[in-house]
């Protein structure tokens, strides 16, 4: 069994003359990010390995999971996940460690969205429905995979465990 979970960024700021790709959190997506990564520790959803977004407000959401988290974790920055399709973001899974069972991926909609959507095949049906509608900034979610290794991964062949946002966690957003 393989598990991958996505957690896109937090929510960002928009600062005047900043590039998109350097854009930081906002206070929301600073206040959220320790929320998700205490949820993470406390639920045992501990990744081996997190592929990051080289995008700054991946990074400072990462940081501020990890911080959070109480073991050890290998980090990969990758480049390819800022912006990435659908395509480009499973290819990276299926390039991702074989030591890795748990893989954490910090990314961007709408990428992880229309991912999360194509390799989800079953699952409890309120979180099918609520992840349709919308993956949120600091949005959790867990899929299992019945495979060997993530070159195995397709499209309709997970599991959705788990689909969590800072609101649904219990966690204010104001």
């Amino acid at each position: 069994m393989h598990r991958l979970m996505l957690l896109r960024h937090a929510k960002s700021d928009w600062p005047d003359g900043v590039d998109d790709h350097d854009r930081p959190l906002a206070k929301r997506g600073q206040r959220a990010s320790p929320t998700m990564g205490a949820y993470m520790a406390k639920e045992g959803l501990l990744p081996d390995c997190a592929i990051v977004s080289t995008a700054r407000r991946a990074r400072k959401t990462w940081e501020l999971v990890r911080a959070e988290l109480v073991h050890n974790v290998i980090q990969q920055d990758e480049p390819r996940l800022y912006d990435a399709s659908p395509a480009t973001i499973l290819e990276i899974v299926r390039q991702a460690s074989p030591d890795a069972h748990v893989l954490l991926l910090i990314g961007h909609n709408p990428g992880f969205h229309e991912l999360a959507l194509k390799l989800v095949g079953n699952g409890r049906q309120s979180d099918i429905s609520r992840l349709q509608r919308k993956f949120p900034t600091a949005g959790l979610v867990v899929i299992d995979f019945d495979i060997e290794y993530w070159r195995d991964v397709y499209e309709g062949l997970g599991e959705l465990v788990r689909f969590e946002t800072p609101k649904s966690i219990g966690h204010r957003t104001t």
